[in-house]
């Protein structure tokens, strides 16, 4: 089981936001790149990264923060946000992150997302956030009108190598993630799956061990607020 530490970036701040509302977010003192520190001193190998100034503009925004992060310390970064064209991904990919994912983007066009794991194998990771069934798009502002299981059995032979899947209900709610959901994508799903959203003490993170198809979690609000202590976390890993 991989555990991902969360970092969000708005405004080079560390941020948490309740169900993507930018108009509900919690900055954090310490910055992303001693965050990262942080989470590499506690022995954590995998990083998950959004830069939410990315998701607003659609432009790679804190790149240099990623590149800091990723030449600093040796860990396995995910990275989302905004990412819409393959000059993106290469300055990611060129970055040495391991994933970059795809949201918005891959869903309003497959066949932007089918060529970018063409271009890029092994690279693309797809982030699927859902409310109520459908899919979420351009900062989760916009519902997509396409439930979340139809749009995978679409694209599940496309070379994606990770799907990280985000029930919007429960991000930054601390309210457990939606298994029962989460379940049903990874067993649709031709690659492993990521849980996101809502993680709130050990006992999420121990329940979604026991998940078919599920490579991680990423776990973010509950370690900024204390919830879930580090030294604990770090002791899931692999376990």
């Amino acid at each position: 089981m991989k555990i991902f530490p969360a970092i969000d970036i708005k405004d080079k701040k560390c941020v948490r936001l309740v169900k993507g509302d930018f108009n509900n977010k919690t900055e954090y003192e310490i910055s992303p790149v001693d965050q990262a520190g942080k989470y590499k001193d506690h022995g954590f190998k995998n990083l998950h990264i959004v830069d939410l100034d990315g998701a607003l503009t659609g432009e790679t925004v804190n790149l240099d923060i990623i590149k800091d992060i990723v030449s600093k310390f040796d860990l396995k970064v995910e990275i989302g946000g905004g990412i819409r064209n393959f000059e993106s991904i290469q300055k990611y990919a060129d970055a040495g992150v391991e994933k970059v994912i795809l949201g918005s983007a891959a869903i309003k066009d497959k066949n932007f997302l089918k060529d970018a794991c063409q271009k890029f194998p092994g690279k693309i990771a797809l982030g699927l956030d859902a409310k109520d069934g459908y899919l979420s798009v351009s900062g989760w502002k916009e519902n997509s009108n396409q439930l979340t299981l139809d749009y995978l059995k679409e694209v599940n032979d496309y070379g994606v190598s990770r799907l990280i899947y985000t029930d919007i209900n429960r991000d930054g709610t601390k309210k457990s993630p939606n298994f029962e959901e989460t379940q049903k994508v990874a067993d649709n799903s031709s690659c492993p799956v990521v849980i996101s959203g809502g993680v709130s003490s050990i006992d999420d993170i121990k329940k979604s061990k026991s998940l078919k198809n599920i490579e991680g979690i990423i776990v973010g609000k509950a370690i900024y607020d204390g919830d879930i202590k580090l030294e604990e976390l770090v002791k899931e890993i692999d376990a």
